[in-house]
């Protein structure tokens, strides 16, 4: 009995070896077929200079935020969002907002917008020499409430007033949806309420509408779930 289980087991073992190589074999046609489908080439919007740096609670100062836009723009970033034109109490980092577009050397074929949540923010940035800004609109009532002191609705109708006036000036738009996959107080967005606001954004002006995952919890499948919401309007 025992040379018989001895046996048994072994001609499992061979045929488990026997099989790797059919596995690994289709693991990499898999792995082939996702790379031929992925696109030749792709955009990079560098936000680490605005949003990666303005919760840091000790201040970077101006010539260094200069250094870090210059070298994520010889990266080869296509656009490199540089700072924000809001309350320097609400968000002290942004404070020397003119300072650093004043110093920035903008590369040829580069993109450096800025953010701005009203048309005060707006008119600052156009005098600080802004060829292109973003604007922000949220789904989750107490984020929208908690950051922005509004309703999500209004702010669509703040994005899309300052989004008028950018292409007046002739200036390029980016709206974003923040929050679009969860939100820290609410947990996750409805996808409706993200698709109104991306349409909202769009009809605003926005020459192009970023579905942001401001908190990090998307997933791969709530994402497609968002996609299929938003890409027939």
């Amino acid at each position: 009995g025992s040379l018989i289980h001895l046996m048994t087991t072994r001609l499992r073992l061979a045929a488990h070896t026997l099989r790797r190589p059919r596995r690994a074999q289709h693991t990499l046609a898999r792995a082939q077929h996702t790379l031929a489908s992925l696109p030749a080439r792709v955009r990079i919007y560098e936000l680490g200079a605005r949003d990666g740096l303005q919760n840091e609670q000790r201040i970077v100062d101006a010539a260094t935020k200069i250094e870090l836009i210059h070298r994520l723009a010889r990266m080869g970033a296509s656009s490199v969002e540089t700072t924000s034109f809001v309350s320097a109490r609400a968000v002290p980092q942004m404070a020397d907002c003119e300072a650093v577009m004043a110093g920035v050397e903008q590369r040829e074929g580069t993109d450096y917008p800025v953010l701005v949540l009203n048309l005060k923010g707006f008119e600052r940035a156009k005098a600080a020499g802004a060829r292109s800004i973003a604007v922000m609109a949220v789904p989750s009532v107490t984020f929208a409430r908690k950051n922005n002191n509004c309703t999500p609705a209004e702010t669509v109708e703040r994005a899309a007033t300052v989004a008028a006036a950018a292409n007046a000036a002739g200036m390029r738009v980016r709206g974003y949806v923040s929050c679009a996959l969860g939100c820290p107080f609410e947990g996750a967005m409805e996808p409706a309420a993200v698709a109104d606001l991306a349409e909202g954004l769009q009809a605003a002006g926005c020459h192009e509408v970023c579905l942001a995952d401001t908190i990090g919890t998307g997933t791969p499948g709530s994402m497609r779930a968002l996609l299929l919401e938003v890409l027939p309007r």
